[in-house]
């Protein structure tokens, strides 16, 4: 029987063999974990992670029913012991779980927190769409001024800008307090009203249920008549507005380009206030790589303090199909600095010893033990992108010394074998100072 891996999902392998599946390799994901891992740093967040599972009512109480994640594309099972469980859709519930569970509170006012790992949606695979998908968010804790808005936004297009996305385009709006939707969503009923019998059937739901949710409509003729619906903006309250309003004033001082986008609502019932969305010209439909929002009220509407929370998440897949279609630059597939070549058994065993010294030392090194022929050797040592192969056989054991070759440049030379490891290691040390000299200039 053969084996292959469940709809939806994918492997991450060292090296994909098809070029189109490039974003697959290990490689790239270790080093846009690394970009933002670093950046979240950057911006004073620590890492917090939660369990791949929660109980349902979680999901339910939060997003919200009548949202497409809990009503289509949860993946819900029973325990042993009859509990609904389901695999996380999204990240932002379990971590204010999380936050009251763990008394975070209890440690200062202000709490900035992200994570990065898989979540699980039962949706039709297409691209930049998957069943397991891997997102990298951050949450704000306890701060509600239009600053912390702000930062949030930065933070997401300074990852995209570290990566060397270009071409995106952020997308702003204010969808207000409840009082704000409470007015805005009487209008809107009295608008749709008339055309009810066109709209499709997950927006008849929805217009039973949450009628804003209909401004996240995907079908085009509900896009063209939603543009002459009423405006949730002109239904703020001065208090969101002046928020809204400060929050725009800053991003043009931070120089970040922005378009106010009316109908963006996002897809989950806990936002409010400021929601914002950045997208690509790369991934066609599923053109979002990062979107967000603040949530004032949800840490109270699942058990917590009523404490001011702001957030955003980024998909990972998106994220590297967007630089392989850009043609981004990944940074420096990791490879071995010294690849060792023993030619016979004699030779192995000093090879070994000193390969694994280096390795002790933090030097990356490989061995190469397939054959006893050096071109196949060399060429392996190339294939590794190996940046010195180190030689030993009969004729060097016999002079006491070991042959070392530049890859690069193909220089090479013979060194007393006695000094191996002293000379190897001060190899490596002169590359990485010569690096950080590089980068600082």
């Amino acid at each position: 029987m053969k084996y292959t891996q469940p709809k939806g999902t994918f492997d991450i392998v060292p090296k994909p063999i098809k070029e189109e599946e490039a974003w697959k390799g290990s490689s790239r994901w270790q080093y846009i974990e690394e970009i933002i891992t670093q950046t979240a740093s950057d911006y004073g967040f620590s890492e917090i992670r939660t369990p791949v599972f929660e109980k349902t009512d979680l999901f339910i109480r939060s997003v919200g029913g009548s949202s497409d994640i809990v009503s289509k594309e949860m993946y819900t099972f029973e325990d042993k012991a009859g509990r609904s469980m389901s695999l996380r859709p999204e990240g932002t519930a379990p971590v204010v779980r999380a936050f009251i569970e763990n008394h975070m509170q209890q440690h200062g006012s202000h709490h900035k927190l992200y994570y990065l790992g898989p979540y699980f949606r039962y949706d039709r695979p297409q691209a930049g769409r998957f069943r397991q998908f891997h997102q990298f968010g951050v949450e704000a804790i306890g701060r509600s001024d239009p600053y912390q808005d702000a930062e949030i936004i930065d933070f997401v297009c300074e990852i995209y800008k570290r990566l060397g996305i270009q071409n995106l385009n952020v997308l702003v709006n204010s969808v207000g307090d409840k009082e704000s939707r409470a007015s805005y969503k009487n209008a809107l009923i009295k608008f749709l009203t008339p055309h009810f019998d066109s709209l499709s059937k997950d927006s008849k739901e929805r217009f039973e249920k949450n009628p804003l949710r209909i401004l996240d409509t995907k079908d085009e003729k509900e896009i063209e008549l939603l543009k002459k619906a009423p405006l949730l903006s002109d239904y703020l309250t001065p208090k969101c507005k002046q928020h809204f309003d400060e929050v725009l004033e800053i991003l043009k001082g931070l120089h970040i380009p922005y378009t106010i986008a009316p109908q963006l609502v996002r897809g989950l019932d806990y936002y409010n206030m400021t929601v914002f969305e950045v997208t690509s010209n790369v991934l066609g439909a599923q053109n979002s790589i990062g979107a967000g929002g603040r949530y004032d009220g949800l840490m109270k509407d699942i058990g917590g303090q009523d404490l001011p929370s702001i957030g955003f998440a980024t998909g990972m897949e998106r994220i590297l199909s967007t630089m392989q279609g850009q043609d981004c630059t990944f940074g420096k597939e990791k490879a071995p600095f010294i690849f060792f070549i023993p030619l016979g058994d004699s030779a192995k065993k000093i090879t070994f010893e000193s390969l694994t010294e280096l390795r002790h030392k933090q030097v990356p090194s490989e061995m190469y033990v397939k054959s006893q022929k050096m071109q196949k050797a060399l060429q392996e040592a190339n294939e590794q992108n190996a940046t010195y192969a180190v030689i030993i056989g009969e004729h060097e054991l016999e002079k006491e010394v070991f042959q070392i070759k530049n890859l690069e440049t193909r220089d090479s030379e013979e060194l007393p074998l006695s000094s191996i490891v002293k000379h190897l290691y001060s190899l490596w040390e002169n590359a990485h100072t010569e690096n950080k000299s590089n980068a600082l200039s």
